[in-house]
């Protein structure tokens, strides 16, 4: 897998990925470039420095900005893996669950708000869903090197594994009660829908509830990363303010 791009390589050196590969641009001086490069050093990654040209023939996005990596497949972790992840720092888990979302751009997005928001990790379903691939990383400005996915064969199996865990679960849709009347604090799980449908009848059916964000236009649904972010957000600003 190549991941492109300065924040991707970055955040891919410091997580200690397997990195098969660097290649950089010749000619690379700013302080930024030069950090990427001692760092790379310091943990005896492989550096290759050429022509612009050559790294652009092998971009696929052609957003490289001087740094393009060569990493291992991407590597899933398990639900168990990231309840363990929460139990480490003595936190209540909070994860989201992704219900069907096909865009690399809305998963390497949702990655980042997992990441900024302090999620222990993001659920994917193994089949109609996208798997974390190289625009995924490169969306994710290296989020997706700090934030556990795990790839499980089918999401209500795991809404139920986490229930039995004590962990509330909601469904993001429009059809839900208000996020901003609802109760979000402690261990919490959303689910997210995907582009076309959003979450499933049966997936809500699973959870135990359903919060919906209020809206104000015209248009009544938002992108399934605003609305990650939305209702992550307001999770860490109700547990602030009543911290």
């Amino acid at each position: 897998m190549k991941i492109e791009g300065r924040n991707a390589v970055a955040e891919a050196i410091r997580a200690g990925k397997t990195i098969d590969r660097l290649l950089v641009q010749k000619g690379l001086k700013d302080v930024a470039a030069n950090k990427i490069i001692d760092d790379a050093k310091s943990r005896g990654i492989k550096i290759f420095f050429r022509d612009k040209e050559a790294l652009d023939r092998e971009s696929a996005q052609k957003r490289h900005q001087g740094f393009l990596a060569e990493i291992t497949d991407y590597v899933y972790a398990t639900l168990d893996d990231i309840l363990q992840n929460a139990a480490q720092k003595n936190e209540p888990p909070f994860v989201l669950l992704l219900d069907g979302v096909e865009d690399p751009h809305n998963l390497g997005s949702i990655l980042r708000v997992a990441e900024c928001a302090g999620a222990h990790g993001v659920v994917i379903p193994r089949h109609r869903s996208v798997s974390v691939n190289e625009t995924v990383i490169k969306v994710s400005a290296g989020a997706a090197a700090h934030v556990s996915v795990a790839k499980v064969t089918n999401i209500n199996d795991a809404i139920d594994q986490l229930k039995a865990q004590n962990i509330w679960v909601y469904a993001a849709d429009m059809d839900g009660a208000s996020l901003y009347d609802t109760d979000i604090k402690g261990a919490v799980a959303f689910v997210i829908g995907g582009e076309g449908q959003g979450v499933k009848r049966l997936t809500k059916q699973k959870c135990d509830g359903v919060v919906s964000i209020p809206m104000f236009g015209k248009v009544n649904s938002l992108n399934a990363s605003v609305a990650a972010g939305v209702v992550a957000f307001e999770k860490r600003r109700r547990e602030t303010q009543n911290a």
